[in-house]
């Protein structure tokens, strides 16, 4: 499996398909949420994602401090493939694109609530109450 990290404009035409196709797919249509997918944010995030011969399996995304929060932030999580691990190390290289590549030293994130272990798992806190998102419970969580 290789593990692939860019920028907005250094991804193809064909990666780029690809990650909006698969986060349609596990955002929209296997969760039923409705909601704009698009939303700019991608320009000012590094991408990483997992892929072998098929395609993607996991993917990420690392946003710039001052797009979602004060704070680099990571978001879109997903993996095709689950209860393998594949999460760990998405989740993982991402917080590691995070601090060497855009020197964070707080990450935020809004997870969704049923994911709160996952995250604590790699030292996220949970910093609000849970919220509704798109009809969903969510949380924010910081990683120190």
């Amino acid at each position: 499996m290789d593990l692939v990290v860019k920028q907005f404009g250094e991804l193809s035409v064909e990666e780029l398909y690809e990650i909006l196709q698969v986060r349609v797919a596990v955002f929209v249509v296997e969760q039923k949420c409705a909601y704009q997918e698009i939303d700019n944010k991608d320009r000012n995030s590094f991408h990483v994602f997992l892929k072998d011969g098929t395609g993607i399996k996991a993917y990420l995304r690392v946003v710039d401090k001052g797009v979602s929060f004060e704070e680099v932030s990571i978001g879109r999580v997903l993996t095709l493939k689950r209860e393998c691990g594949l999460g760990d190390k998405i989740l993982l290289a991402g917080i590691k694109v995070a601090k060497e590549r855009m020197n964070a030293d707080r990450i935020k994130i809004e997870a969704q609530s049923y994911a709160k272990g996952f995250y604590a798992k790699a030292g996220f806190k949970q910093v609000s109450e849970e919220f509704l998102e798109d009809g969903i419970p969510h949380i924010q969580m910081v990683l120190e």
